[in-house]
C-alpha cells in the first residue's frame, strides 16, 4: 500500500504535484496525463526516488523521506529505457547484480537466476550481452532484475513507450501477471482494461480517479473536447 498525505513537490519554482492525498491499496493501478502534468513525479514519490515539498508519502508503512532503505526494500522501479538499469555485461550476471545486497551463497544465487531466467523465457540468453538485446527483451530484463528481491510494490513509468507493438503486449502482459501491486505511468490507455484503479494527473493535481474506462474516457474528453 502507498499513501500520498497532502503531498506537494516542486521543481525549483515550478510545482509538479500540488496538495496530493490517495491512497492506493489495489492491485493494478495505472497513472496518465498530459506530459508534464507530474504523473512521473508520482512515481517517483512513491519509493523515494523524489522526496515531497511537503506533506508525506508512506509505502508498506515506510516513510519515503526518513525510512529511505526500508522503503527500497519493499518497492522496486522500472524505467522506460531498460539501458539505464542494465549494468553488467550478460543477462545471467544482471540478474545476479541485483542479489548482491542481500550476499546470498552461491548456490542460492544461481538458484534464483535460473528461475528468473525460467520464468521470463531468458533462459537462451542466460550469457547473451545484455545491451545487444531486443527491445522487448531488455524491458523484460529490467523487470525480471528488480523482481529479484521480490518487493511487495513494483512502480513502471512508460515501460512500454519505447517498444513496438508486438513488445508491448508481451511487456504489459508480464506486468499485468504479477502477483506484487503495480503502479504503472502510461500513455498507452489502450493496455489499462484490466487495471483496477486509474488515476488522472493534470497540471499538478487529481483530476479523476476510478475505474479504467470511467478515467480514461474522462481524460479523453480533457484533452479532445
Amino acid at each position: 500500500m502507498i499513501e500520498f498525505r497532502s503531498v506537494s513537490h516542486r521543481y525549483g519554482d515550478r510545482p509538479t504535484l500540488q496538495d496530493v492525498t490517495l491512497r492506493l491499496v489495489e492491485r493494478r493501478i495505472g497513472v496518465i496525463g498530459p506530459n508534464g502534468s507530474g504523473k512521473s513525479t508520482l512515481a517517483r514519490l512513491c519509493n523515494g526516488l523524489v522526496k515531497p515539498t511537503s506533506g508525506t508519502v508512506l509505502a508498506e508503512g515506510h516513510d519515503t523521506t526518513r525510512e529511505t532503505a526500508a522503503v527500497r526494500r519493499v518497492t522496486g522501479f522500472v524505467f522506460q529505457d531498460p539501458d539505464t538499469q542494465i549494468l553488467m555485461p550478460t543477462v545471467a550476471e544482471d540478474l545476479a547484480f541485483s542479489l548482491r545486497p542481500l550476499r546470498l551463497p552461491a548456490a542460492e544465487v544461481a538458484r534464483r537466476v535460473d528461475a528468473q531466467l525460467e520464468a521470463f523465457g531468458l533462459v537462451d540468453h542466460r550469457d547473451h550481452p545484455a545491451h545487444l538485446l531486443s527491445g522487448g527483451q531488455k524491458q523484460l530484463l529490467a523487470i525480471a532484475a528488480v523482481l529479484m528481491t521480490d518487493p511487495a510494490i513494483v512502480l513502471f513509468d512508460e515501460p512500454t513507450t519505447l517498444l513496438d507493438l508486438r513488445n508491448k503486449h508481451r511487456v504489459m502482459e508480464t506486468i499485468v501477471g504479477l502477483s506484487q501491486q503495480i503502479v504503472v505511468v502510461t500513455h498507452d490507455l489502450d493496455l489499462l482494461d484490466r487495471f483496477d484503479r486509474v488515476i488522472l494527473i493534470d497540471e499538478g493535481r487529481v483530476a479523476a480517479d476510478g475505474a479504467p474506462g470511467e478515467t480514461v474516457a474522462f481524460y479523453r474528453k480533457l484533452i479532445l473536447g
